[in-house]
């Protein structure tokens, strides 16, 4: 009792199937390589990092608002600061009313920020409590 398993042909004929076996060894050893490197990427320090937060600007008549121009040029309301000192001038004599008035910068979003930290440094030399950043509110649904 025989048994012909194949074709009568001969023994070298040509296998025209693709071997996948080795490439997917291949692929599980990069998984498990993946699976190993990730939580070792990803660690990093531990911070409580600050929330977005949107406060509706009360625009009063006593508040100050200081404009930076992209140039660097300082205006309080709409007049042009000519100087660092000047601009000094002036916050003292909010700085001693009771309330003190809020005092709002705006900045270009081109302007430097020692521009910025230059205004931001005069109010605290001052004694200026309430300094606030108007900005533009982001894109609804982005």
């Amino acid at each position: 009792m025989g048994m012909n398993v194949g074709s009568s042909g001969g023994e070298d004929e040509v296998v025209s199937a693709i071997n996948t076996t080795p490439l997917v060894d291949v692929m599980l050893v990069l998984l498990i390589i993946f699976l190993i490197t990730v939580p070792v990427v990803t660690q990093s320090v531990t911070l409580s990092l600050p929330k977005e937060t949107n406060v509706i600007r009360q625009t009063k008549p006593e508040n100050i608002e200081l404009a930076v121009t992209k140039d660097g040029d300082v205006y309080w309301n709409t007049a042009l600061i000519k100087s660092n000192d000047d601009l000094k001038d002036r916050l003292r004599g909010i700085a001693r009313m009771e309330p003190q008035p809020e005092v709002h910068i705006r900045g270009d979003e081109k302007t430097r920020y020692e521009a910025v930290g230059k205004v931001i440094f005069a109010c605290q030399q001052i004694g200026i409590l309430k300094l606030s950043f108007v900005t533009e509110p982001p894109a609804r649904g982005g």
